[in-house]
């Protein structure tokens, strides 16, 4: 199971939750989750989202993955339009949004400084992604949003890096008889430089859905 709690298998990653526990214990929005960020989403999921890592003040804050950032304003709505969510986004994890057969969590549980954890962080909370993947049992599909995610969901299925190469929109039908799918993360920083398009983003997901539907 992912680490709950005061995780330490990462002292920079420990170190950092540390230092916003004190910087953030006033908020007058109140407490901060500043903990691992577990998964969202039913078990019995048939497509599984994996994205980078929890944002500061996004789901380090709020303890749910992609809830309270700009990441999560393109990915919830997506989700609600192509049927996957139920309810409505307010950026708050009591809001009510339900996951309908789509699970999401990160390559790396805890936040790192600046939004970047380094390679030792990735290998290290790679053990949770395994067995998150692994716990999914009726897995078809899924979805790397940027690079790291597709390395690491890569890593924690025993595939090698280079038979399946990172880019927007690919397809990988993998040996274990998972579909990876591909996308540029959803940050704020993709869509503001026109990198990731709501369009180019909806295209993914009606490739998804044809997949999630397509007779066995």
């Amino acid at each position: 199971m992912p680490p709950e709690g005061d995780c330490r298998l990462c002292p920079r990653l420990a170190a950092f939750r540390d230092d916003n526990r004190a910087r953030f214990a006033t908020d007058p929005e109140g407490p901060w989750h500043n903990a691992p960020v577990a998964s969202f989403g039913p078990r019995d999921a048939r497509l599984l989202i994996v994205g980078l890592a929890p944002g500061l003040r996004g789901a380090n804050r709020t303890g749910r993955p992609f809830t309270g950032d700009w990441a999560g304003d393109l990915l919830y709505a997506t989700l609600l339009k192509y049927g996957l969510a139920q309810g409505t986004y307010d950026e708050r994890a009591d809001d009510g949004l339900t996951l309908a057969g789509v699970r999401i969590c990160n390559a790396v549980r805890c936040v790192p400084p600046e939004n970047k954890p380094t390679p030792a962080e990735i290998a290290t909370c790679n053990r949770f992604l395994a067995e998150e993947i692994a716990g999914l049992r009726h897995l078809s599909v899924i979805l790397a949003l940027g690079a790291i995610a597709h390395s690491a969901t890569l890593r924690a299925l025993g595939q090698r890096q280079s038979a399946w190469r990172f880019a927007h929109a690919a397809i990988h039908r993998l040996p274990t008889g998972a579909v990876l799918i591909d996308s540029y993360h959803c940050s704020r920083y993709n869509t503001n430089t026109g990198r990731l398009t709501e369009p180019m983003f909806h295209n993914v997901f009606e490739a998804i859905i044809t997949m999630l539907y397509e007779p066995a």
